[in-house]
């Protein structure tokens, strides 16, 4: 672009205070909108850099052409044979190509052969000018914002314009020139606003590179990873004031940088008689209501916060005060709720989820914990556990939904529960299963360490799984209202990670036959398998396992997920070794003849008396030698020693294929070979369909 004259370009939406949520997702949306407006203007452009504030929306672009570059269009009409009369005169058609093309006849030529199948057709060759890029700013900004991911727009004051929030001001210049047009009913200008109480007048800029400094001056920091750096760094500062740590979660993080155009932390302090309350609920109050970062010490909590004022007191002392007038009734509200759910042991509170609609047609919470008690005794054999820990788990895993706590904090379902269970005195495995029912809960989220909270887990899942396909309630590519995916996702990982060695069909067959108060579709079983183990596509993408791996596993039907985990691991392994694509290609080679002579039909029973070239008998023979060494390792479940084994069949089988002629005209050399490629390739069917490992 060194020939090309550049410019910087500036756009700042002013609004209302956007939601602080929302604010990085729509920064984002906003910059990449704009930039693919460019490129499809074909306008090349150099740094981008994105801004966003409580009430504003920027993007910086630096080296922008003043206009678009000229553009070479050829266009074609009718064929030359067809265009001239008699006369030598122009028909309606080469007539009606002309004008629609602007040209006069004269302009008019035949395209050459380098034309290819345009050849010999009217041709016209013209130049495009480039439009100013100023005049395409307008159009390129409006039309980034009407594709923001906003779920709702509104209105605002008599205008029909719609927006996250109301627009309040517009920045468009273009190098030192404002650009000239109007953006969400608003028109566009060089002034912006500084912060709302430090500096509200007008903030006016000559030239797109002193956005941030003069916003700075007017006490607004633009960038917002800039603002979250503070925050942290300010944070972290004021923890270790208070004799601690400071816990920065990074959504609370997000969210305060986003409430904040000029951040200033500061610290207040409760009453040490909260501290009797469980941690996770103060915790759970004071980030969820009041943005606060709580504070530690030995991983116990301090009875200190850390707000962040938008604004640089001269009294900080009063911001704090009043942050702590705040919080304290916010914390007599969990300390309450604590000590009213324990008068009442959580045992108590079954009753009520009877009146709790769990899914329609799927019948209440009580209807569903029964159903987990049951499924969960099932599998407790598997898993370790005394199927009486799990039937009393399972009675009370859900009654702390009606509690108190859970009821104004839903984020300590199953936690409120554990502390309930252990105030009430019961099995330390029990209290455990209140929290460990919805591990994992996320990627990467531990899972259950009692074998009475791994059997709820996976009940609790398999029963939701079971039931929301029996009525059809079936996930789509955009929509998963009952987290369908997360749980089959969980049940994969217990199994697989907890080494429980239980067939998915079992489990599914075992929660179908568990109670329920509707008929479940016929199809359940197979169509919920299927889904299930679909899962494991994106988990062995997430591990660098290529796709062809998982599905030469998936291609034999084997509905143990532990089972196919070691299987895929195994085949992983071997897809590495040097033998492997050569053997990829025999096996799919052996499947093609087998499948034109009789496939299934085909009896794996070679006759070593028919065996004639030496090439044959040598395969014979180092299969026969690997058979003592691959069953046992089968049987054990080694599929890595299996497939190791068979690896160094490598020569003898290129050696079969260059030498042996497989369909002889002896009828009885054929069959007999056809028999001794059916066992070579049962043999690795026993592992995977290697065929599928094809490059």
């Amino acid at each position: 672009m060194s020939n090309v004259e550049t410019k910087s370009f500036l756009v700042e939406l002013g609004t209302e205070e956007l939601p602080p949520k929302a604010l990085r997702t729509l920064s984002e949306a906003f910059g990449a909108g704009i930039e693919q407006g460019l490129k499809d203007a074909g306008l090349a452009f150099g740094q981008v850099e994105l801004f966003a504030a409580p009430r504003r929306l920027a993007v910086r672009i630096a080296e922008l052409p003043v206009k678009q570059d000229d553009q070479q269009e050829t266009l074609f009409g009718p064929p030359a044979n067809i265009a001239f009369d008699a006369e030598g005169k122009l028909t309606k058609a080469a007539e009606g190509f002309a004008s629609r093309a602007g040209v006069t006849a004269a302009e008019l030529q035949t395209a050459p052969e380098s034309e290819g199948k345009n050849a010999g057709k009217l041709m016209v060759r013209r130049t495009i000018a480039g439009k100013p890029t100023a005049e395409l700013l307008g159009a390129i900004v409006q039309a980034s914002l009407d594709k923001l991911p906003i779920p709702k727009r509104m209105r605002w004051g008599a205008s029909r314009v719609e927006f996250v929030r109301p627009a309040q001001w517009l920045v468009m210049l273009f190098g030192t020139d404002v650009v000239n047009t109007e953006v969400l009913g608003i028109s566009s200008g060089n002034s912006s606003r500084g912060h709302r109480f430090h500096a509200p007048e007008a903030v006016v800029f000559a030239d797109p590179s002193e956005y941030e400094s003069k916003l700075r001056a007017a006490y607004v920091m633009a960038s917002f990873a800039e603002r979250a750096e503070l925050i942290e760094r300010q944070v972290k500062a004021e923890g270790e004031k208070l004799g601690g740590v400071a816990q920065i979660d990074a959504d609370l993080l997000n969210e305060v940088t986003a409430l904040n155009e000029w951040p200033v932390a500061l610290s207040g302090s409760f009453e040490e008689r909260f501290l009797s309350v469980p941690q996770e609920a103060l915790i759970s109050s004071m980030k969820e209501h009041q943005k606060y970062f709580h504070v530690t010490r030995d991983g116990k909590l301090l009875p200190n916060f850390i707000t962040i004022a938008n604004i640089e007191s001269k009294d900080p002392s009063q911001v704090i005060s009043g942050n702590e007038k705040v919080i304290r009734p916010r914390l007599s509200d969990a300390a309450f709720f604590w000590e009213t759910d324990r008068k009442q042991p959580l045992e108590s509170r079954f009753a009520k989820l009877e009146n709790v609609v769990w899914v329609n047609g799927l019948g209440s919470v009580a209807d569903k914990a029964r159903r987990i008690g049951n499924l969960a005794s099932q599998i407790a054999t598997f898993t370790g556990a005394e199927v009486a820990h799990v039937q009393r788990a399972a009675q009370l895993c859900k009654n702390d939904l009606v509690s108190n706590m859970v009821n104004e904090f839903t984020e300590l379902q199953g936690l409120a529960g554990k502390y309930y269970a252990e105030n009430d005195g019961e099995h330390a495995d029990v209290a455990a299963a209140m929290i460990e029912q919805y591990m994992p809960a996320f990627a990467g989220d531990a899972l259950p360490a009692t074998a009475t909270g791994t059997a709820i887990a996976l009940a609790d899942r398999l029963d939701s799984l079971v039931g929301l396909f029996g009525i059809g309630q079936l996930p789509t590519g955009s929509k998963d209202p009952f987290a369908l995916r997360r749980a089959s996702l969980g049940v994969l990982r217990i199994l697989v990670e907890k080494q429980l060695n239980i067939d998915l069909k079992d489990l599914i067959s075992w929660a179908i036959n568990n109670n329920w108060p509707a008929d479940l579709k016929g199809e359940t079983a197979a169509t919920l398998t299927e889904y299930m183990l679909d899962r494991f596509s994106a988990w062995y993408q997430d591990a660098n396992i290529p796709a062809e791996v998982f599905q030469s596993v998936r291609a034999l039907g084997v509905t143990n997920p532990l089972d196919i985990d070691r299987r895929v691991k195994a085949v992983h392994a071997f897809y590495q070794l040097e033998a492997a694509q050569a053997l990829a290609s025999a096996n799919k080679r052996v499947s093609n003849i087998l499948a034109k002579n009789g496939g299934d039909a085909v009896v794996a029973t070679v006759n070593a008396a028919l065996l004639q070239q030496d090439e044959e008998r040598a395969l014979f023979e180092e299969m026969t030698g690997l058979t003592d060494l691959i069953v046992p390792s089968l049987q054990k479940g080694d599929y890595n020693g299996a497939l190791t084994a068979l690896s160094t069949l490598r020569s003898v089988v290129d050696a079969f294929f260059d030498k042996v002629m497989v369909m002889a005209d002896d009828e009885a050399i054929k069959n007999n070979r056809l028999a001794l490629l059916k066992q070579l390739g049962g043999m690795f069917m026993a592992i995977a369909d290697i065929s599928l490992l094809q490059a």
